[in-house]
């Protein structure tokens, strides 16, 4: 663009990424540090996982976040032992803390899931004790269990990938061919389904300007990305993950899932080209990259 001027589908598309950064405003306040965990698990891990404040913040500035809310977000981060902080001379640099990591592959996993996952009939139930820390409902639900009442997790499936998470607790595996109705009254399905049908609506139009050509300068290409990945983490988080075969009829995840796997792949090269630019190492495990929503070949 030599001119210095943008031609109409660029503009279109930053037309279309202001309106959802408006939709994110719109909301109520950002929660700044959830924004940093998805930039943070889609984009900086990759590359090693260390990135400097001024690149978080030319992010966050394209996003309409002030300066003085990402300090904050970093430091409650840094206290909660999700980020170090490092200087080097009068420059900041975070980097994602060894006891974020776990989290972060359990929820790297579900988040850029090609589809739902296979079901071969079998089920897990799992019995918590009753002195379990506080903490554990929420990571038996990032590992795909449903809590059916106190202290009784169910997730379908064997689960032998998930044996640390399970030890000590009273395990059950089993199989049955009958999928009651009556499971979707163990999780918010109305709710999360709605949340479905929202993103679909919010991100149907970028993807529509984008299948007509339209372009991203870069650094929107990254802010996009934020968005669309915060939104879905957002959901696919609360969602339990269940095989089809449990799942409501017209259950919505497929289609918001194709409609983020399309976005995602045409927003990949631009994004990827701003964060060389900005200094970031190259990517550690690019074939596992390219893997994400199983748009390999496609980036």
């Amino acid at each position: 663009m030599s001119s210095g001027l943008m031609d109409a589908p660029s503009r279109s598309t930053e037309a279309a990424l202001d309106r959802l950064i408006a939709r994110l405003h719109e909301r109520g306040r950002p929660r700044v540090w959830s924004l940093v965990i998805t930039i943070f698990g889609d984009a900086i891990v990759p590359r090693g996982g260390r990135v400097a404040l001024q690149t978080l913040q030319d992010i966050m500035g394209r996003l309409r976040i002030e300066a003085g809310a990402l300090r904050t977000a970093m430091s409650r981060l840094a206290a909660d032992h999700w980020v170090t902080r490092e200087r080097d001379g009068r420059n900041s640099f975070y980097r994602l803390a060894e006891e974020g990591r776990h989290g972060f592959d359990l929820a790297t996993r579900r988040i850029y899931a090609a589809g739902p996952p296979a079901w071969d009939g079998t089920w897990t139930v799992a019995i918590v004790p009753q002195a379990s820390d506080g903490n554990l409902r929420g990571r038996m639900e990032e590992a795909g269990f449903l809590r059916i009442e106190g202290s009784v997790y169910l997730r379908p499936g064997n689960t032998p990938a998930l044996a640390g998470e399970l030890d000590g607790m009273l395990v059950i595996h089993g199989s049955s061919a009958e999928h009651p109705e009556a499971m979707r009254m163990l999780w918010p399905s109305e709710e999360i389904a709605a949340a479905y049908g929202a993103f679909i609506e919010a991100y149907q139009p970028l993807r529509d300007m984008l299948k007509r050509g339209g372009a991203f300068r870069p650094l929107d290409a990254v802010a996009a990305r934020t968005l669309l990945l915060h939104d879905w983490r957002r959901i696919v988080l609360r969602d339990p993950g269940l095989p089809l075969a449990l799942l409501p009829k017209d259950w919505p995840v497929e289609e918001a899932r194709s409609l983020a796997r399309e976005i995602y792949g045409r927003l990949a090269g631009p994004s990827e080209s701003w964060l060389t630019e900005a200094g970031l190492p190259p990517l550690t495990h690019q074939s596992e990259f390219a893997g994400r929503f199983g748009i390999s070949g496609r980036l």
